[in-house]
C-alpha cells in the first residue's frame, strides 16, 4: 500500500527495553467479559498478592527506567485491593493508569482510586466484548458506553481519560465514526487507541516448537483454526480508513518491528482543535522535542501528559517555528477567526491517536515484535512481552514457529499472525 509518509519523515519513539515512556503490570488474570482475540486466560480468582506485585515493581525499577506504570491484566478492578496497587505504583514515583474494560468502576471506586493516587484509565470498549446489555451493538451504538466512563472520569476531574478498541475486519470501516466521537469529546478524551485484530492462525504454513520440541498450539487463547476471516489488517489500512472521512490525518511518530524496520507496530498521531473544528496535526519535529526535553529534565520518556496540558493548545504554538505541522495549525487557527468563529473563541485541545500493529508471523518463522514496545511486563523477574505471556507461563519461553517445507518458498510476502496486543496503552480484554 502507497503512503505519503516512510520510516524516513515520521519521528523514530525513542523508547526501548531498558528505557521506556511505559511499563505493564498484571495484578491478576481474572476477567470479568470475554473479547474476542484477548491475549490472556480468564483464571478465576487468579490475583497476586501484594508482596507479589511490589517484587514485579521492584524488578522494574531495576531494569527498566518508566514514566508510567499500565495497571492492567485480566481485569484489575476486580483485584480486592486495586487501591492498595495504586499507591504502591505512586510510591515509586509513577504515574499509575488503569486499563479496564469500565464495568466495574463505579463512582464510589472512582473516588477511592482518586484518594489513592490515580492519575487515569484506558477503557477497552469494542464490539468483540461479551459486554451484558451491550451485545450485538455496533462500535457507533457503543458510543453510548464510552460517553457514560468519559462523562465519570471528567466529573472527578484532573485525570487522563483514553479508549481504545480493537479493529476487527468487519469494524475496520466503523474506526472514522469512533474518531468522530472522540472529537466531539476532545475536552475529556486525550488518547484514541485502535488495535488491530490478531490470532495465531493454525494452518498448513507453521509448525510450533519449543526448544526442539513439537507443542499444540490449539488451545491458546490466541490461536484459532484456519477460516475466512482475516488477521492481518495493517496500520496502514487503518490510516487510509481514516483518511476517507479525515482527509488531512497524518501520523508523525512511530515503533518499527523487531524483524522489518518499516513496519509500523505503534503509529503515533497528533491532532488539536475542538468539537467545532479540527484544526490539523503536529508533525514529527514536535513529537521529537517533546519526548527530548521530557527525557533531559525528568530522565524519563513522556506517557500520559496530564489533562491541564492537553487543554492549551494555543500555548503549543510557541514550537510553530521548528514544526511545520504545527504552522499549518496555526494557519487555520487564526484563519478560523474570519471563517468560523465559533471554533476560534473555543479553547483548543491537543488529542493522541495511535494505531497498533501487534506481533506478525513471517513466512520464515520469525515473529515480528513491537520493537521498544512499552506493554512490556515481568515473569521469573525478566522482562517479557505481556501479549506472549500464555507461552511464559504453559512453556518457560516464547514458542518458535518454524515454517513447513512444502510451503516456505511461497510465503515470502505472507503473514499470518498472532495475538492482539495492547495497549499505549492497551490490549485487548482488558
Amino acid at each position: 500500500m502507497s503512503t505519503d509518509f516512510s520510516p524516513r519523515t515520521l519521528y523514530r519513539l525513542p523508547w526501548n527495553f531498558a528505557d521506556n515512556a511505559i511499563s505493564w503490570l498484571e495484578p491478576t488474570s481474572t476477567c470479568n467479559l470475554y473479547c474476542d482475540g484477548c491475549y490472556r486466560e480468564n483464571r478465576a480468582n487468579a490475583h497476586k498478592s501484594l508482596s507479589e506485585i511490589q517484587h514485579e515493581l521492584d524488578v522494574f525499577e531495576r531494569l527498566r527506567k518508566c514514566d508510567g506504570v499500565s495497571i492492567a491484566g485480566g481485569e484489575p478492578l476486580t483485584h480486592p485491593d486495586i487501591a492498595d496497587i495504586v499507591r504502591m505504583v505512586k510510591r515509586k514515583g509513577w504515574k499509575a493508569i488503569i486499563n479496564s474494560n469500565g464495568a466495574l468502576l463505579s463512582r464510589e471506586l472512582l473516588r477511592d482510586l482518586k484518594e489513592a493516587g490515580v492519575d487515569g484509565f484506558t477503557f477497552h470498549v469494542d464490539s468483540g466484548q461479551k459486554r451484558p446489555h451491550w451485545q450485538g451493538k455496533n462500535e457507533t451504538e457503543l458510543n453510548q458506553l464510552r460517553q457514560e466512563l468519559a462523562d465519570m472520569l471528567h466529573e472527578a476531574g484532573g485525570l487522563t481519560c483514553s479508549f481504545n478498541a480493537t479493529v476487527y475486519p468487519e469494524t475496520l470501516c466503523e474506526v472514522p465514526d469512533i474518531l468522530a466521537w472522540g472529537q466531539e469529546n476532545i475536552d475529556r478524551v486525550h488518547v484514541m487507541v485502535f488495535i488491530n485484530y490478531r490470532m495465531a492462525v493454525l494452518g498448513k504454513d507453521h509448525d510450533f516448537y519449543v526448544g526442539t520440541e513439537q507443542v499444540h498450539f490449539d488451545d491458546m487463547m490466541y490461536s484459532k483454526n484456519d477460516d475466512a476471516r482475516r488477521t492481518d489488517i495493517t496500520s496502514e489500512e487503518v490510516v487510509e480508513m481514516i483518511r476517507s472521512r479525515e482527509t488531512d490525518f497524518m501520523p508523525s511518530a512511530f515503533l518499527n518491528g523487531t524483524e522489518r524496520p518499516d513496519s509500523y507496530k505503534w503509529l503515533l498521531a497528533g491532532r488539536m482543535g475542538n468539537r467545532r473544528k479540527i484544526f490539523g496535526y503536529v508533525g514529527a519535529r514536535f513529537m521529537e522535542l517533546v519526548q527530548t526535553w521530557t527525557h533531559l529534565t525528568t530522565g524519563k520518556y513522556l506517557a500520559y501528559a496530564a489533562p491541564s496540558l492537553q487543554r492549551r493548545g494555543r500555548l503549543y504554538f510557541l514550537l510553530a517555528p521548528v514544526d511545520k505541522g504545527l504552522r499549518r495549525i496555526a494557519r487555520r487557527y487564526f484563519s478560523s477567526l474570519f471563517t468560523a468563529p465559533s471554533a476560534f473563541f473555543r479553547r483548543l485541545h491537543f488529542q493522541s491517536i495511535m494505531i497498533i500493529q501487534p506481533a506478525d508471523v513471517l513466512a520464515h518463522g520469525a515473529v515480528n515484535m513491537c520493537d521498544g514496545c512499552p506493554d512490556i511486563t515481568v515473569w521469573n523477574d525478566q522482562l517479557v512481552w505481556s501479549c506472549r505471556m500464555e507461552e511464559q507461563l504453559r512453556w518457560g519461553e516464547n514458542v518458535r514457529m518454524v515454517p513447513r517445507k512444502r510451503e516456505a518458498r511461497h510465503l515470502e510476502t505472507e503473514r499470518p499472525s498472532i495475538p492482539a496486543a495492547a495497549d499505549v496503552s492497551l490490549k485487548p480484554g482488558s
